[in-house]
C-alpha cells in the first residue's frame, strides 16, 4: 500500500510527524498555533504544508485537503487529572482534546490517533473524558483501542510511558495490534550521549558513560508560562544527579578537555547535557534542528512524541489498513 496521507494537529517540533513520514505516510497539512514550532518544521521539512493556527480556530472547510486522509494524528498537550468533560472554558487543555475529536466528525479519516498522558488511557479519573470520546466515535463507526507505550521500549534512552488512542472505523479494527517493542534492551544514556559528550576533548567522557547505565527519565518541557529550562522536578533531578548530571539547567555546550566532573562536589562538579543532547535522549536524528533560543528549543524537545514511536505506531497502523484492504482484481496488496 502506498500514498498514506495524514494530518498531524499540535504537531509541535514533528516528532509524530516524523516518526508517520518513517513508516511511509505522507503529510497533508501539520498545525499549531506555536511560531517557533512552525518555524522548526518548515526549517527542516520545507515542502510540508504547515498552518501556524490554534485548532480552536480550524475550519476544515478552508482546507478541503484534510477530507481525503488516512489518518488524523494529534499529540495533545497533556491533560490534567482532575480534568472532566463537565469543566470550565479555562481548561484548554480538554478544549484542545475535544476539538480534535469535532475534527475527526468532519473529516472521518480511517483512523484517528490521540497521543496524552498515559492515566487516560485507565484511570478512573479520567473516566468522563473516555466516555466523551467513546460516544462522539461511536456513531461513526469507529472502534477504540486504548494502549500504554513506553518509548524505551523503541530504542529511546528514556523512559517515557504514552497514553494512546488508536480509533479506526469497524472494518480495519481487528486487523489493528499495538506495535511491539523493538529492542531487547534499553539504551542507557551513557551509550546514548557518550560520543557527543567527548566531542570537545572531555577526558571523562568515557568514565561518565560507564556510571550512567539507566534510560533517562521522561523529560519535561515545562510550561511557557514559567523560567528557564531545567530537566525537570525534584524527584526527576534527583534521578540525573544518581547519573551524575546537574538536572537543574541546560547547557550552552559539552564540556571542555579541562572539566573536572566530581558529582561530590555538588552541582558544580556535575555534568550538564545540551539542548541537541536532549533531542537524543527524545529520539529525534542529528540533523532535524530546532528553531529559537535554547529554552524554546528545549521545550519543544521537551514536549515531542520520540519519533521512533512515531515510526513503530505508523507501521503497525500501515499494517492494520493493508490488512483490511479487500483484494483488487484477485491480489491482495502487499504490506
Amino acid at each position: 500500500m502506498s500514498g498514506l496521507r495524514f494530518v498531524d494537529v499540535c504537531a509541535g517540533a514533528g516528532g509524530l510527524s516524523l516518526g508517520l513520514e518513517q513508516a511511509g505516510f505522507e503529510p497533508v497539512l501539520l498545525l499549531d498555533k506555536k511560531p517557533v514550532a512552525c518555524e522548526t518544521l518548515r526549517t527542516n521539512r520545507p515542502g510540508w504544508q504547515v498552518l501556524e493556527m490554534d485548532l480552536l480556530d480550524f475550519s476544515p472547510s478552508r482546507h478541503q485537503e484534510v477530507y481525503d486522509v488516512d489518518l488524523l494524528s494529534a499529540g495533545l498537550p497533556r491533560v490534567k487529572s482532575s480534568a472532566t468533560v463537565a469543566r470550565s472554558d479555562s481548561d484548554a487543555e480538554l478544549r484542545l482534546l475535544e476539538a480534535t475529536v469535532y475534527l475527526a466528525h468532519a473529516v472521518q479519516p480511517r483512523i484517528l490517533v490521540i497521543e496524552n498522558v498515559p492515566e487516560l488511557v485507565d484511570a478512573s479519573a479520567f473516566e468522563p473524558i473516555r466516555d466523551f470520546i467513546r460516544k462522539e466515535l461511536d456513531h461513526l463507526g469507529y472502534r477504540l483501542r486504548w494502549f500504554v507505550l513506553n518509548a524505551a521500549d523503541f530504542g529511546v534512552p528514556q523512559n517515557r510511558r504514552q497514553g494512546l488512542l488508536v480509533a479506526l472505523k469497524r472494518r480495519h479494527f481487528d486487523a489493528f495490534h499495538p506495535p511491539r517493542r523493538t529492542v531487547a534492551e534499553h539504551l542507557s544514556v551513557g551509550q546514548a550521549l557518550r560520543r557527543s559528550m567527548a566531542t570537545r576533548g572531555w577526558r571523562d567522557a568515557d568514565r561518565w558513560a560507564a556510571q550512567a547505565l539507566d534510560v533517562a527519565p521522561t523529560l519535561v518541557g515545562g510550561s511557557d508560562r514559567r523560567g528557564g529550562a531545567d530537566l525537570g522536578l525534584k524527584g526527576t533531578k534527583k534521578a540525573w544527579a544518581r547519573m551524575g548530571v546537574d538536572g537543574g539547567t541546560v547547557a550552552d555546550d559539552v564540556p571542555g578537555p579541562d572539566f573536572v566532573w566530581d558529582p561530590g562536589q555538588g552541582r558544580d562538579g556535575m555534568v550538564r547535557i545540551t539542548t541537541e543532547q536532549a533531542a537524543i535522549l527524545q529520539g529525534f536524528p542529528t540533523d532535524w534542528t530546532f528553531a529559537g533560543k535554547k529554552t524554546a528549543r528545549y521545550r519543544q524537545i521537551g514536549h515531542a512524541s520520540p519519533p521512533p514511536v512515531g515510526r513503530a505506531l505508523g507501521l503497525a497502523i500501515r499494517a492494520a489498513l493493508t490488512a483490511s484492504e479487500p483484494p483488487v482484481d484477485g491480489y491482495t496488496p502487499a504490506s
